[in-house]
C-alpha cells in the first residue's frame, strides 16, 4: 500500500518528469518476460538527479522511521535498489547490506553482502515491485541469515494482484511511495496522457500477461 496519496502523487510527478517512468500505450515496450507493456519503469535514473534522489531518500527514510522506528540494518535488493538503499541507510545513519538474486559461485559464496548479525532487525528497500518474486527472494535470503525482516519499502509498484497475493502469502508488509493508480491520475492531470490512453493503461494493468496493444 502507498504511504499516502500526497506522496504517491508527488512521486508520480517526479518519476514522469525525469522519464524514469515512460507511458507509451500506442507504442508498447516488450519486457524480458515477453509481455507487451505500455509502461516502462527504470527507477535507477533517480540516482542521476540530486533533488529527486534526495526527495526519494528522505521521504522513504522518514516513512521507515514512522512505521518501524529505526531498524538495525537497511537491506537493498540487487541491483536496482542498491543505490537508493545505501542512501536511505546513510540518511538514517544505519548499516547497509544488499542481497544478490543468488549466492555467488566463488569466494565466500555470499548472497547477503555486508555485515549482519543473527537476530538483527532489517527493513528491505526495493526500487520496483512487479510480481514481487525477486523482492521476496531477497527476504528468503535474509530469513536464512536468521535476521528479522520488519517489512519492505519500495519506490513504485505496478499494483498487480499477483504481487498482493505473493506478499500476503509470505506475510511480508509492503509500503510504496507511489503506485500505478496514482501514476495514471497524475499523468492525466498533467496532460501527459489522454483519457483514452488512461483507459488503455488501466486495461493493461488488469490483465498484463494477455494484454494486446491492438
Amino acid at each position: 500500500m502507498i504511504f499516502n496519496k500526497d506522496i504517491a502523487k508527488k512521486t508520480a510527478e517526479v518519476l514522469l518528469q525525469i522519464n524514469a517512468i515512460k507511458l507509451q500505450p500506442n507504442d508498447p515496450f516488450t519486457w524480458a518476460s515477453g509481455w507487451k507493456s505500455p509502461i516502462y519503469c527504470d527507477n535507477r535514473i533517480v540516482l542521476s538527479f540530486p533533488p529527486i534522489r534526495n526527495y526519494i531518500r528522505e521521504t522513504m527514510a522518514n516513512q521507515i522511521e514512522a512505521l518501524y522506528g529505526k531498524p538495525d540494518v537497511i537491506a537493498g535488493v540487487a541491483t536496482g535498489a542498491i543505490g537508493i538503499g545505501a542512501l536511505v541507510a546513510e540518511y538514517l545513519n544505519l548499516p547497509f547490506v544488499y542481497v544478490r538474486p543468488e549466492a555467488k559461485k566463488h569466494g565466500r559464496q555470499n548472497q547477503v553482502e555486508g555485515y549482519i548479525e543473527k537476530g538483527q532487525t532489517v527493513v528491505v528497500v526495493e526500487d520496483l515491485i512487479s510480481t514481487g518474486k525477486s523482492s521476496l527472494n531477497a527476504v528468503k535470503a535474509l530469513n536464512a541469515a536468521e535476521v528479522k525482516v520488519k517489512g519492505m519499502v519500495a519506490i513504485f509498484s505496478y499494483d498487480f494482484d499477483i504481487a498482493t497475493q505473493n506478499f500476503s502469502e509470505a506475510n511480508i508488509e509492503l509500503h510504496t511511495l507511489g503506485n500505478y493508480e496514482n501514476l495514471l491520475e497524475q499523468a492525466l492531470e498533467t496532460k501527459y496522457i489522454t483519457k483514452e490512453q488512461q483507459d488503455i493503461l488501466a486495461l493493461w494493468n488488469a490483465n498484463p500477461s494477455n494484454w494486446n496493444a491492438n
